[in-house]
């Protein structure tokens, strides 16, 4: 009881606050807020206005670059932020026709990333706000995901979010700007990094059509040209873990096998591709899919069993990069229509690290007052953190609740209606137009 009332006081005043902080804001000037990304690999800046229009954006891809190293080289990361975050930034504020006078703050990414890309995006904020004598508000990464499809859908707090992406595989709920549930995360490998192994081990890159696509892209290309998807046998990851982890190390475990099995048995040698890439591409995404499916229901399961969110408002989001794999997102909208949960995709283009996220999210900070530096000393102070958590840490009290899930068999659906006239099995919907 204590609990659900200290949470009903402590809704009322977070509420109260917004209410009053948009009742000052609202008799003035939209606020312009400059967002700049570089936890990772992409160097972004984003313009974005309180009223949710994106005014400006701009951003430098490494991809090319590190694809030749077959990963990202953390220094050679740095040294090309450094290069051109300049050059981004003047790039997004000429495309919004602005200058640094016209911005009302600057927010950037702070947590967590690789420390040497981060830095570069820090300094370089700390350095606008300081000169333009502008506040100065940093961004957790993952909170900035979890928020970004808010720009474009109307979702409202609370909702699950499902973020899914080359460093990180988590599910969050989202009770408000700056509150943040942890329900399950990865304990080894997330999504888009396997998938990005399991190309490079395939050596898909060496297909015309894949060479200039990242590991999920080629794969999920790939898949879309198998004629069996049975063909190769991937285990259940984690099926008898009665909490929301995940954990995909034994799924690439399996895939490194089966591409040896094939190679010894085709003689495989060199820059040679095994017979049956396509089958064994469509085998490796669909039992990701399953694994991130089902740790999804547990979880919507478990949010069901509590009561925590409404039910005019079960919403399940998915963002981070391998949100824009087709095939894993129509996977999860099954799974969602199966539980009369509403599905809602982040824009593809907003999925990947971006300066409009981080811009979207010193929006609403700065609408609700939260985590805004004003003082010079203090923007000075400021510090980044390789890691951090989202929020509050729940997984335990998953885990104990062990609640038993009857699993939604989501490849039946998802095949029903892929046989093509010479009775081959297409592997993607969006293969299928």
């Amino acid at each position: 009881m204590y609990i659900k009332v200290q949470r009903h006081l402590n809704y009322l005043y977070f509420r109260y606050g917004i209410l009053k902080n948009r009742r000052n804001f609202s008799s003035h000037k939209p606020a312009i807020i400059l967002g700049i990304e570089s936890s990772c690999d992409d160097t972004g800046c984003g313009i974005v206005d309180s009223n949710g229009n994106i005014l400006g954006e701009a951003l430098h891809s490494q991809h090319s670059l590190h694809l030749k190293h077959g990963g990202i080289i953390p220094s050679i990361a740095q040294n090309m932020h450094r290069q051109h975050i300049t050059e981004v930034c003047e790039n997004a504020l000429r495309s919004a026709n602005l200058k640094l006078r016209d911005i009302d703050a600057i927010a950037a990414t702070i947590k967590p990333g690789l420390p040497l890309s981060l830095e570069i995006g820090k300094r370089f904020g700390k350095y606008l706000a300081v000169r333009g004598n502008k506040p100065f508000i940093p961004i957790h990464h993952m909170q900035a995901h979890a928020l970004t499809v808010r720009i474009t859908e109307k979702v409202d707090f609370p909702y699950l979010v499902l973020l899914i992406s080359g460093g990180h595989c988590m599910l969050v709920v989202v009770q408000n700007v700056n509150q943040f549930i942890m329900l399950g995360t990865t304990l080894h490998n997330a999504p888009g990094e396997v998938l990005d192994k399991v190309a490079r081990r395939l050596k898909l890159k060496n297909i015309p059509e894949f060479n200039n696509m990242n590991g999920g892209q080629a794969i999920e290309t790939a898949a879309c040209k198998a004629t069996n998807v049975d063909q190769f046998f991937f285990g259940d990851s984690m099926g008898s873990r009665t909490d929301c982890q995940f954990s995909f190390s034994g799924l690439l475990g399996a895939c490194t096998r089966h591409i040896k099995q094939q190679e010894e048995k085709y003689n495989i040698t060199a820059d040679m591709i095994i017979p049956d890439v396509y089958n064994l591409c469509a085998g490796f995404q669909l039992a990701i899919a399953k694994h991130l499916c089902h740790k999804t229901q547990r979880a919507i399961e478990f949010l069901d069993h509590i009561n925590l969110i409404p039910l005019h408002k079960r919403t399940l989001v998915i963002s981070g990069g391998v949100a824009c794999n087709n095939f894993i997102a129509r996977a999860l909208n099954i799974l969602c229509s199966e539980l009369n949960y509403k599905f809602v995709r982040t824009t593809p283009k907003l999925c990947t690290d971006n300066g409009v996220m981080i811009a979207w999210n010193g929006v609403e900070k700065w609408i609700y007052g939260i985590d805004i530096i004003r003082n010079k000393d203090e923007i000075e102070n400021v510090r980044i953190e390789n890691k951090a958590s989202i929020g509050e840490d729940w997984i335990e009290r998953i885990k104990v609740k062990g609640l038993k899930c009857k699993r939604i068999q989501i490849e039946k659906k998802l095949f029903v209606d892929s046989i093509i006239a010479n009775d081959a099995v297409t592997i993607s919907s969006n293969c299928i137009r």
